[in-house]
């Protein structure tokens, strides 16, 4: 026998399933977070292009906010896969989309491949939505305690199953590496499956209530015109997102050839960047102590010019590893002689 669902609840075969309104509002929300995303990859092009810091879109409250755009836009996926099937799968407009979204994911990662290939999205928002679209299939009809115990799940993994054979790049979309991957938009399974259940469970609530017939003429009756903006923004998202980012990127450019962005202070550039990459393994103390030491030696053997502009190879260089090695030595005297 055959199952429709009426009001989040399954019935037989003879019951009238429930037919949706089309709620603008949603369409509205999926705009705004299109918007929160332009904001946030418009400050990355500005530190990109020099004319702010180059890692504030990466730290501190921006990081913040590309978490909650990234969630915003996984629990709607959640929320409209809920809506989108209330009658039942509906096989074939799940799989255009799905290949629509999976092309497109494939084209970032080929495009950032050759722009940025120390950090290209190898599993970034786009694919994220994909494989949660895929997994989410499964919970659409599971009780809503179940897919409530599967998100907590989902965000507990990370924190105790991190395991050495994820750090194989083939795994690297699970999100349990122990090594974190470089890439400029890296939103694993694990966590960020969770908001796609969270919408799950919430869609599933709101179309067992009479919140569908009363929200469906909100946002959309009154003909305003930033509403109607936002409403067909919403409906064209892959396509918008897809776009914005290269023309935002051109537009900083071509700012860039008539303003040139400050030049960046190598001596400031160099210690900031010793001691990003030396606090994810030491402390403060050492890393200070550290970076200032080689900052000392490289520039007494007249090696940070060539180093600051890329002619040295850090990794095959013996003299950089001499210094490196040597400032490992001073940094740790130092630090236990402190303690």
């Amino acid at each position: 026998m055959t199952t429709t669902v009426i009001d989040g609840n399954v019935a037989g075969e003879g019951a009238a399933p429930r037919r949706l309104p089309r709620i603008p509002l949603i369409d509205q929300l999926r705009a705004l977070a299109l918007v929160a995303m332009a904001v946030y990859h418009f400050t990355w092009d500005l530190g990109f292009f020099g004319y702010i810091e180059p890692d504030t879109a990466t730290t501190g409250g921006w990081k913040i906010f590309a978490r909650l755009i990234a969630g915003s836009f996984l629990f709607l996926v959640g929320f409209s896969l809920v809506l989108g099937h209330v009658q039942g799968l509906r096989a074939r407009p799940f799989l255009i989309r799905l290949g629509k979204i999976g092309l497109a994911a494939a084209a970032i990662t080929l495009a950032t491949w050759f722009a940025f290939p120390e950090t290209f999205i190898f599993f970034g928002i786009l694919h994220a939505i994909a494989a949660a679209s895929l997994v989410g299939l499964f919970f659409l009809r599971l009780p809503l305690v179940v897919t409530l115990l599967a998100a907590a799940a989902a965000v507990a993994a990370p924190f105790y199953l991190r395991a050495p054979l994820f750090d194989h790049p083939a795994l690297w979309w699970v999100g349990l590496s122990v090594d974190i991957p470089r890439s400029n938009d890296y939103v694993p399974l694990l966590p960020w499956l969770a908001p796609v259940l969270i919408g799950i469970v919430l869609g599933r609530l709101f179309i067992s209530s009479p919140l569908p017939e009363r929200l469906a003429g909100f946002g959309g009756q009154t003909k305003v015109w930033w509403k109607s903006l936002l409403e067909k923004a919403g409906r064209h998202s892959l396509a918008i997102y897809l776009i914005h980012q290269p023309m935002l990127i051109a537009l900083v450019y071509g700012f860039s050839l008539v303003v040139p962005a400050p030049a960046a202070d190598p001596v400031v550039g160099y210690t900031k960047s010793c001691m990003r990459a030396c606090e994810s393994e030491r402390g403060d103390g050492f890393c200070r102590s550290f970076c200032g030491c080689t900052l000392d030696r490289l520039t007494e053997e007249n090696l940070f010019t060539d180093l600051a502009r890329g002619a040295i190879d850090v990794t095959k260089d013996e003299r950089i590893a001499a210094i490196s090695s040597q400032c490992t030595m001073d940094a740790e005297t130092k630090t236990d002689l402190k303690e």
